[in-house]
């Protein structure tokens, strides 16, 4: 999607990731998408609107092939996408962050805070797929698909949440092993919030607790919605957002 009032970050390569910085105070707050999504959505834009209105510093952006940054979507993988979100920590935010990661995203703020601990403040996972690729596609597939992708390097599959299917290349597959979680305790200390709709058809909400357990922080709480679905979008999940917000940045 054009956006072009966003700023771009140049990443050396001849791309490009765009973003919105709101100015604030501190610790600020940045976002991080799902997959195929952009820092359009609902809940990106609700939350710039929320940390305005308190006056904390916020910023949404696009990873490689996604919205207004430059790049295909078929060419990104997790380590590319993490890659994105740690330069914008690095070069658009100043002191104490608290991330905030929606599906995919949740992953990639996950990669982020392990590769910049002392820059977090804290986390909030919205539906946190980490290891999706692995568990949630991978795991899935039959062998005839897992065949299909080796030898055509790719596959398309509807998306229940765009006219464009997703496109999931092997790529993407391979590489997500580099970055795989949940096989071993996750080394992060920091206060960590996550939201989880328990009927989301996407990420199963037991993803959430197996999160929760591997985390070596003792600050940890999961909010299971019973009637949640995976965006987490409604007016309800968005207030619950805010209030989830709110209490990590101290009321």
């Amino acid at each position: 999607m054009a956006d072009g009032d966003a700023m771009r970050l140049d990443q050396g390569d001849g791309n490009w990731v765009a973003y919105h910085a709101t100015e604030g105070r501190g610790p600020g707050v940045v976002f991080l998408g799902g997959f195929m999504s952009d820092m359009t959505g609902t809940k990106a834009t609700a939350l710039e609107a929320h940390c305005r209105r308190r006056g904390q510093a916020f910023v949404r952006f696009d990873y490689l092939g996604h919205g207004a940054s430059s790049g295909a979507f078929a060419d990104g993988t997790i380590g590319r996408w993490a890659a994105d979100a740690i330069a914008v920590l690095d070069a658009v935010t100043e002191g104490p962050q608290i991330l905030i990661g929606s599906s995919m995203g949740g992953w990639i703020m996950l990669l982020t805070a392990l590769a910049r601990p002392e820059r977090v403040a804290g986390l909030v996972g919205i539906a946190a797929a980490p290891d999706f690729t692995e568990d949630l596609m991978w795991a899935e597939f039959d062998q005839e698909t897992r065949d299909r992708m080796v030898r055509d390097g790719r596959l398309e599959q509807p998306s229940a949440y765009s006219e464009a299917p997703y496109v999931i290349t092997h790529r993407l597959i391979e590489e997500g092993r580099d970055h795989l979680l949940l096989r071993a305790p996750i080394p992060l200390r920091c206060p960590v919030r996550l939201l989880q709709g328990m009927r989301d058809d996407d990420v199963p909400w037991k993803t959430a607790l197996r999160l929760a357990d591997g985390l070596e922080s003792e600050d940890v709480t999961v909010t299971l919605v019973k009637n949640g679905d995976h965006r987490l979008s409604e007016p309800a999940d968005i207030r619950r957002l805010e209030a989830t917000v709110d209490d990590l940045l101290g009321v």
